[in-house]
């Protein structure tokens, strides 16, 4: 299963980062080759300074060996070793009118002294990030998600899209990241669903992305903006990097387990602003932002 899953990412690397290029016109990614003195590596791609993604990352990666100790806590096991590999997104565009997006699918094993794989699941997502809310936009990216779960199991979606709404919230601010998605984590083999079933349903989810984002970025792409708009999208921004800094668990394992500085923080977007005791003015576009992000809802 982990060659199998390993592959498949592989080819969605490239199958999204040509897509991507194709939508942008202009930035080619950038390859990163890089290995892990523990055991594994990965192929970081990165997009900066585009037609279209001011920047913007997609990620593979597979690494292996001892359990880190925060592993080792978190499952209350001596000692371990493990395998895990995924693919991991993050696109920050230039117009504020297109929303950023972040989407990942991984895939991990721990195995006893003999080898023998003693655990293994799925997680993943994708969820979207408007800085201007069409709700149009809101509904396509979310019926693709509900679309992709379906095929599988009348629950997932609003199973999944229930916890995406309840991971990327901002305790702090009492608001969301964004309008969520999809999010689910420990798919593991059960009486009802094998292995094979939960790789068949998160592939599903990782080959729908291209669907889910690409035509939100079509349609607004060539819409005007003026200094007030990228203002509003740049303090925005600041609550996406207080997100990933201090609520996110992938980030934060990665800073505890020594991976690799430069993928973590990938996700960050490059020009960002805090402005002290913002608040948008009353009953502007800004502000229903801001209350859906209080209020989330069901866009489908």
């Amino acid at each position: 299963m982990k060659n199998k899953f390993y592959k498949y990412i592989e080819n969605l690397q490239n199958t999204i980062t040509a897509k991507l290029e194709e939508v942008d016109g202009s930035a080619k990614f950038k390859e990163d080759v890089w290995s892990r003195k523990e055991g594994g590596g990965g192929r970081t791609r990165v997009i900066e300074n585009g037609a279209i993604f001011e920047k913007g990352g997609v990620n593979i990666s597979a690494v292996h060996g001892e359990l880190p100790e925060v592993l080792r806590n978190q499952f209350k096991v001596k000692e371990g070793v493990f395998f895990a590999c995924g693919l991991s997104l993050v696109l920050h565009p230039t117009n504020p009118f297109v929303p950023t997006v972040h989407a990942n699918w991984r895939y991990f094993e721990m195995y006893d002294e003999a080898g023998n794989i003693v655990t293994q699941w799925f997680g993943g997502g994708q969820d979207l990030t408007p800085y201007y809310l069409f709700d149009e936009d809101a509904t396509h990216f979310h019926t693709v998600c509900k679309s992709a779960c379906d095929k599988h199991n009348q629950s997932f979606y609003p199973k999944f899209k229930k916890t995406c709404d309840e991971y990327f919230w901002n305790a702090h601010r009492n608001e969301a990241r964004g309008i969520g998605g999809l999010f689910f984590d420990y798919l593991k083999e059960t009486d009802d669903f094998l292995i094979e079933d939960r790789f068949n349903f998160v592939t599903e989810v990782g080959n729908s992305f291209l669907e889910s984002y690409v035509p939100i970025v079509e349609k607004r792409k060539e819409i005007k903006f003026t200094t007030a708009h990228k203002d509003w999208q740049e303090v925005r921004r600041g609550r996406y990097v207080e997100f990933n800094l201090v609520h996110d668990r992938g980030t934060l394992f990665g800073l505890k387990t020594n991976g690799r500085i430069e993928s973590i923080l990938m996700s960050l977007p490059p020009i960002v602003q805090w402005k002290y005791n913002h608040h948008p003015e009353k009953n502007s576009e800004e502000e229903r932002l801001v209350h859906v992000l209080m209020n989330p809802k069901d866009w489908v």
